[in-house]
C-alpha cells in the first residue's frame, strides 16, 4: 500500500481526490487534510497567506499520523505567487516539517511537462489576469514556453468550485491554440478529473489539470508509476528508463 498525503486549502474541489484514488487502484491510498484557506480571494497577498508556513504546518501532524510517504501542497496559486525561489523555499519548509519528501501543485505542472516531453503550452486560468500571468512566469522559469494565457477573471476559489462542465470546456477551448502542445488548467479549486479524457479528445492534445498533476507528483515522489488512462495522457506514459 502506497499512502499519499495532500494539504488542500479550504473546500472547493476536494472530491476530485477520492475520484482519483478510485481510478488509481486498490494499493494506493489518498489522504487529504484541509488547511485554513484564510481569505478566499485570488489576490497575491491573500494567496501568500493561504500558503503561509503556519497554515501548512497545522495539517502535517495529521498526515504523519496517517502514515503517508510523501506530501504535496495541493494549491497552485498559494505557491507560484511566491516566485520560483520562494516556492522552492516553501516546499523545503514543508519537507523539513513533515520529515518526508514534499512538493506543490506548481512544481507538479513543471515536472508533468517534463514527463510528457512538452514545452509549448497554453494556460486556461480561472484566475484574474495578474495572477494568471504569475503562473505563466513560473512555468517559464521551469523551462516551458507559454504560447498564450486566457483568464476567466474568477476572483474566489468558491466561485471556481461551483463551475461545471459547460464553463470548464468553454475556458479550455478559449485558451487553446494550434501552437500549444498541451493545455494547462492550474486551479485546484476547479473540478476537472471527471472531464480529462473528454477534454483531451475535444482539443486533440494532452490536458494537465491541477488536481490531476498534484496526485501524479505525489506518486512521483514515492517512485510509483500508475497506468490510468481515465486520468489522461499523463497517466498513460511508460516509465522513464534511466541509463
Amino acid at each position: 500500500m502506497t499512502a499519499l498525503g495532500f494539504l488542500y486549502p479550504g473546500h472547493s474541489a476536494e472530491d476530485d481526490y477520492p475520484r482519483i484514488e478510485q481510478l488509481l487502484g486498490s494499493d494506493i491510498r489518498v489522504d487529504l487534510v484541509h488547511t485554513d484557506l484564510g481569505e478566499d480571494a485570488y489576490r497575491v497577498d491573500a494567496l501568500r497567506g493561504t500558503g503561509s508556513p503556519e497554515r501548512l504546518a497545522a495539517g502535517l501532524e495529521e498526515l504523519r499520523l496517517a502514515g503517508v510517504e510523501a506530501v504535496v501542497w495541493a494549491c497552485a496559486g498559494g505557491s507560484f505567487v511566491l516566485g520560483w525561489d520562494g516556492a522552492h523555499e516553501q516546499v523545503r519548509g514543508i519537507a523539513l516539517a513533515a520529515g518526508m519528501p514534499a512538493s506543490s501543485t506548481s512544481f507538479a505542472f513543471v515536472h508533468a511537462l517534463q514527463e510528457i516531453e512538452v514545452r509549448r503550452v497554453a494556460v486556461a486560468a480561472t484566475y484574474p489576469d495578474d495572477i494568471a500571468r504569475l503562473f505563466a512566469d513560473f512555468l517559464r522559469a521551469g523551462g516551458a514556453e507559454v504560447t498564450g494565457v486566457h483568464s476567466s477573471g474568477t476572483v474566489t476559489a468558491a466561485e471556481a468550485g461551483a463551475w461545471g462542465e459547460r464553463e470548464l470546456f468553454a475556458l479550455a477551448r478559449a485558451a487553446d491554440s494550434p501552437e500549444a502542445q498541451a493545455l494547462l488548467l492550474p486551479d485546484t479549486a476547479l473540478h476537472t478529473v471527471a472531464h480529462i479524457p473528454a477534454l483531451e479528445k475535444d482539443l486533440g492534445k494532452p490536458v494537465l489539470t491541477a488536481n490531476q498533476v498534484t496526485v501524479w507528483e505525489c506518486l512521483r515522489l514515492t517512485d510509483r508509476r500508475v497506468n490510468a488512462p481515465e486520468l489522461g495522457a499523463l497517466f498513460t506514459r511508460e516509465p522513464v528508463v534511466q541509463v
